[in-house]
């Protein structure tokens, strides 16, 4: 028969032990439930609209050109939409194709989402096509832990919208 001869930990260090795994329980917990109801986490946030082939303006007439969207607050698990009056000023069909680069904070970029209502028809020279932008916000716990952890304040972003042949 095989037999160690390891010490046997004292109840003293046994108590330390558990004490410490049920401390650290009871805060994890606490955090958690508090990230749970902090609901109301909001940031500002301003997008920078970067157009190449196209061009964008807020209203029908074409008189007000965009180079910025003001998201002003997003909430954690929200959304907010805008709508633009996009015209091509390619001298082809196009097709249009949206991106995003140069998220501040960078990481932030893996809890929101940019999405739009185009369908991806062809376009011609000079055509208008009206196009709904939604940014949104992911309601996720994880997103309030990178806020809170890193203290942000706002975010910015660049919106790509590119004419493609």
């Amino acid at each position: 028969m095989f037999t160690t001869n390891l010490p046997r930990p004292s109840k003293k260090t046994v108590l330390i032990i558990l004490t410490v795994a049920v401390i650290t329980l009871l805060i994890s917990s606490a955090a958690s439930i508090w990230l749970s109801k902090t609901t109301e986490l909001e940031i500002p946030s301003i997008g920078t609209v970067k157009t190449i082939g196209v061009e964008a303006y807020w209203d029908e007439n074409l008189e007000n050109k965009t180079e910025e969207i003001n998201w002003d607050i997003i909430w954690v698990g929200s959304s907010k939409n805008v709508t633009l009056y996009l015209r091509s000023v390619s001298n082809v069909e196009t097709v249009l194709k949206l991106n995003t680069r140069n998220w501040n904070p960078t990481n932030i970029s893996k809890y929101m989402n940019l999405s739009w209502d185009y369908n991806g028809t062809l376009i011609n020279h000079g055509e208008v096509i009206r196009a709904t932008i939604i940014l949104s916000a992911l309601p996720s716990v994880h997103f309030k832990e990178y806020i809170i952890s890193y203290n942000v304040k706002e975010f910015s972003f660049d919106i790509i919208i590119q004419a493609l042949e």
